[in-house]
């Protein structure tokens, strides 16, 4: 896949099939809008193309809370990659971008810098100024222009809408199952290791502390997870290791930041400063107040068998 971050840099594509949208997650839903991508381009002999924003629009004119990402632009690539799409343009999304007239986004930006043959958007497309562009005015400019409109079905495009929204809620809830089910894959995250108050070492369960690598990366809600990882350095390089993951305050001994801690099985090598890709399979079980360390030793003793289980 190839991936264009410079508008006035794009090749001349050979009958672009062009799809546009956030596709955070890339999950089932979006799955099948790319099929469909994919089936148009397959039958004119074309060349698949996405076109997502970056940052997430709604970080720039949505409300100023933003929105917990469920993949970064980095996530999203790779994910977009295994779809097998030939071009994936990343579009610098920004207010004067925003604040483009319907009819200058249709001509300036999807005709001139794309050059569609076909256009796959869902039938309730809003772009443009005050969201002022519809499909409706896409078809008026496809037989204008030459171009063609093809209509994403209403089923397809809202269950690709409810995914991303009820996903996010399961992560934040703790219905992993649920997650895993919407996006198809296990939600994953990366961050730098980074040195901690080494308590768990003391009690025979050293954890690996991680720093989340991008803010509005979403985190799951608090509790123990089953989790397997993945160490990004040449030495751990595609080995996958099972283990037990942390969220929370650490109220045992009387924590006041949210953290995130890993205690890989059967490991206790230094990997400080690496990163680290968490993918999470199974909650085990919500975080509790516990009565001094020993009584955290007995519990994360019972979350390891619980967590092999899961993990088996």
């Amino acid at each position: 896949m190839k991936i264009h971050y410079n508008l006035e840099q794009l090749p001349v594509f050979n009958k672009a099939v062009i799809t546009i949208g956030t596709f955070d997650g890339v999950h089932t839903g979006h799955k099948k809008i790319l099929h469909q991508l994919k089936a148009e381009m397959e039958a004119i002999q074309g060349e698949s193309v996405v076109v997502t924003f970056h940052p997430h629009p709604r970080n720039i004119v949505g409300d100023t809370t933003g929105v917990m990402l469920l993949t970064t632009l980095e996530e999203k690539i790779e994910l977009l990659e295994a779809e097998g799409i030939h071009h994936l343009v990343v579009v610098p999304f920004d207010e004067n971008f925003a604040n483009q007239l319907a009819d200058e986004y249709i001509v300036n930006f999807l005709f001139k810098k794309l050059q569609p043959h076909t256009l796959i958007i869902g039938y309730d497309h809003q772009f443009g100024k005050g969201r002022k562009g519809n499909y409706e005015l896409l078809e008026e400019y496809g037989r204008r222009l030459g171009f063609f409109v093809k209509e994403i079905p209403k089923q397809v495009l809202e269950q690709s809408a409810v995914s991303s929204t009820r996903a996010r809620k399961a992560l934040l809830h703790q219905e992993i199952e649920t997650a895993t089910e919407l996006l198809g894959y296990p939600y994953f995250f990366e961050g730098t290791i980074i040195r901690g108050d080494q308590i768990g070492r003391t009690i025979g369960y050293p954890t690996a502390n991680i720093q989340i690598n991008h803010e509005d990366k979403l985190v799951p809600g608090d509790g123990v997870y089953a989790v397997k990882v993945e160490i990004k350095n040449n030495t751990y390089s595609h080995q996958s290791f099972g283990g037990m993951m942390y969220i929370g305050s650490r109220p045992v001994v009387n924590g006041k930041r949210r953290v995130i801690e890993v205690n890989i099985f059967e490991f206790d090598d230094d990997i400080y400063d690496a990163t680290m890709r968490v993918k999470v399979i199974a909650y085990v079980r919500g975080d509790m107040p516990l009565n001094g360390l020993e009584a955290l030793k007995n519990q994360l003793a019972i979350d390891q068998v619980n967590c092999e289980k899961a993990l088996a």
